[in-house]
């Protein structure tokens, strides 16, 4: 991972965007982190399987709802 000071990514942004392409870019300011930057690519990965996630949690849910009775009278 890389780091970056705020005033270094703003006048430097061309390199920051290509830095980010092979590995996260940490940018820093008054000594914190206070963002990463990733790749479209790294983003996309990360973040396609939450869709899935959330709609388990939903059918999971609407499925508890809906026969929450049932699934009781089995456990017994």
């Amino acid at each position: 991972m890389k780091y970056m000071q705020a005033t270094d990514a703003k006048n430097r942004f061309g390199e920051l965007l290509e830095d980010a392409i092979s590995e996260p870019v940490v940018i820093q300011k008054n000594g914190r982190d206070v963002a990463v930057l990733v790749s479209k690519a790294q983003f996309d990965k990360h973040y396609s399987a939450r869709p899935n996630k959330e709609l388990v949690q939903r059918y999971h849910e609407e499925s508890i709802e809906r026969f929450g009775a049932l699934y009781e009278a089995l456990a017994k």
